[in-house]
């Protein structure tokens, strides 16, 4: 007979173990306990310096993707912690699962998702492609996993992602581990040292949350007689 579940974590220790530069994993899925880490080199992605490529431009301003905010929470991270290619455990376990959730539904853990109509089910129906979640605090957000079931969906949220925190005027974007992927797109590396004083530096609140910010660009696209992708494009073109 298997034991119950342990507990979630605590909304409280989760957000105090962030502004410490620490953060919970598991060694599998099944597994109730949790490490924490707090490794020796971050990788970050520089808000004014994320590289997009010109094919990937493209498939923002082509709006492939419907890309909403904090409508399938638990989707994404059930998706990130799914078995992949040479990857089958995870360490996103049950239990960090329900404590992000209970993160989300306190305000401080966001999804952004990237769906593609599915002509199969229907008028608007819509499968979710690919997304990314993570912890927002102060003018901090740090992403903790992201998924693509569909060439570029991830990347596409990234993109949005970091428009949406630059309108918001936040100030750093955590990355957590260095991966190909993510040097591509512009990730660099620091010591945790100076990652600490980075959201020291970051302390007090955004100009709004991540969700107000992304109705506020869907509304002035919508103004701008615009559409969404292209308006992402554009806004990430200026410093880019």
């Amino acid at each position: 007979m298997h034991s119950p579940l342990r507990s979630a974590i605590p909304i409280e220790t989760l957000l105090l173990a962030y502004r410490s530069g620490i953060f919970p994993m598991a060694d599998r899925r099944s597994d109730e306990e949790v490490f924490w880490v707090e490794p020796r080199e971050r990788a970050l992605i520089p808000l004014d310096r994320l590289h997009i490529s010109r094919s990937l431009r493209k498939t923002l301003r082509s709006d492939r993707f419907t890309v909403t905010i904090d409508t399938a929470f638990g989707d994404v991270i059930r998706a990130c912690a799914a078995p992949r290619p040479g990857h089958p455990e995870s360490w996103i376990s049950d239990r960090i699962v329900a404590s992000y959730e209970n993160l989300h539904r306190a305000g401080h853990a966001h999804s952004i998702e990237c769906w593609i109509d599915d002509p199969a089910g229907g008028d608007d129906a819509r499968t979710l492609a690919g997304g990314l979640y993570g912890v927002s605090f102060d003018r901090v957000f740090c992403g903790e996993s992201m998924f693509s079931s569909v060439s570029d969906a991830s990347k596409v949220a990234l993109c949005w992602l970091v428009a949406l925190m630059r309108e918001a005027n936040f100030g750093v974007l955590d990355c957590q581990f260095m991966t190909d992927h993510l040097a591509s797109m512009g990730a660099v590396e620091m010591p945790q040292d100076a990652y600490l004083a980075a959201i020291r530096d970051a302390r007090g609140a955004a100009d709004a949350s991540l969700p107000t910010t992304y109705r506020t660009l869907l509304d002035r696209a919508s103004g701008d007689h615009s559409s969404p992708g292209k308006l992402i494009a554009q806004s990430l073109t200026q410093t880019s």
